[in-house]
């Protein structure tokens, strides 16, 4: 299993800046992705972005694309998400999400409990 634990939430003005991390730890084979998802009152949770473990590999939503930054650090299986010049509309809760698979070979697909993001003047 994994277990995932998010950090980095916070108030902050539009314009300002707040970096999130997402650690895994638990028992698995492999991790093949991290990713970032976000979820705003009222609305369904949506993707934001995503890196490739190893590789590196991102991809971004339109929304974020040139304003968030996602990176990893494989040795300790962390994600981070830098996110710069942010908006009132990206205020969410954002969770981390990893695929992977476990020892046995069943696919993994594991969420955060969420960080609130806020941003507000």
């Amino acid at each position: 299993q994994v277990q995932l634990v998010e950090s980095g939430g916070g108030l902050v003005q539009p314009g300002g800046s707040l970096r999130l991390s997402c650690a895994a730890s638990g028992s698995f084979f492999s991790i093949n992705t991290m990713g970032w998802y976000r979820q705003a009152p009222g609305k369904e949770r949506e993707w934001v972005a995503t890196i490739t473990a190893g590789g590196g590999i991102a991809n971004y939503a339109d929304s974020v694309k040139g304003r968030f930054t996602i990176s990893s650090l494989n040795a300790n299986h962390t994600a981070y998400l830098q996110m710069n010049n942010l908006k009132p509309e990206d205020t969410a809760v954002y969770y981390c999400n990893v695929k992977g698979y476990s020892f046995s070979r069943n696919a993994l697909d594991a969420w955060g409990q969420g960080t609130l993001v806020t941003v507000s003047s």
